[in-house]
């Protein structure tokens, strides 16, 4: 099980840091991921990260402000968001897979388990 937390609603230039805590399983094998949903527009990849930290993805639109980590420890991946636009309002959700591959890791078909999303609203 993943749950995310973390959103809320904050001035565009303004930071939030989003987590996911996996339970139920030892998540520390899996690849991790932050998804997010705006209305009426599809669900699109923010970044991802493997389980050693040592592959790192962003989408080019957040490349430069958000910053993915993870603590293996606590099973809990973070996302820092930083100078956030009104754009960045969504529903952001984490996902794991069981593995990082380049041709699906930026895909939601790429992960096996989804959180439930935290909203995000960034006011201009």
């Amino acid at each position: 099980q993943l749950q995310a937390s973390g959103g809320g609603l904050v001035q565009a230039g303004g930071s939030l840091r989003l987590s996911c805590a996996a339970s139920g399983r030892t998540f520390s094998t899996y690849a991790m991921g932050w998804f997010r949903q705006a209305p009426g527009k599809e669900r699109e990849f923010v970044a991802a990260i493997t389980r050693s930290g040592g592959r790192i993805v962003y989408t080019d639109s957040v490349n430069g402000r958000f910053t993915i980590s993870g603590d293996n420890a606590k099973n809990t991946v973070y996302l820092q968001m930083n100078s956030l636009k009104s754009e960045d309002t969504a529903v952001y959700y984490c996902a794991a897979g069981a593995r990082f591959l380049a041709s699906t890791a930026t895909t939601p078909s790429g992960y096996d388990y989804w959180g439930q999303g935290t909203q995000v609203t960034v006011s201009s």
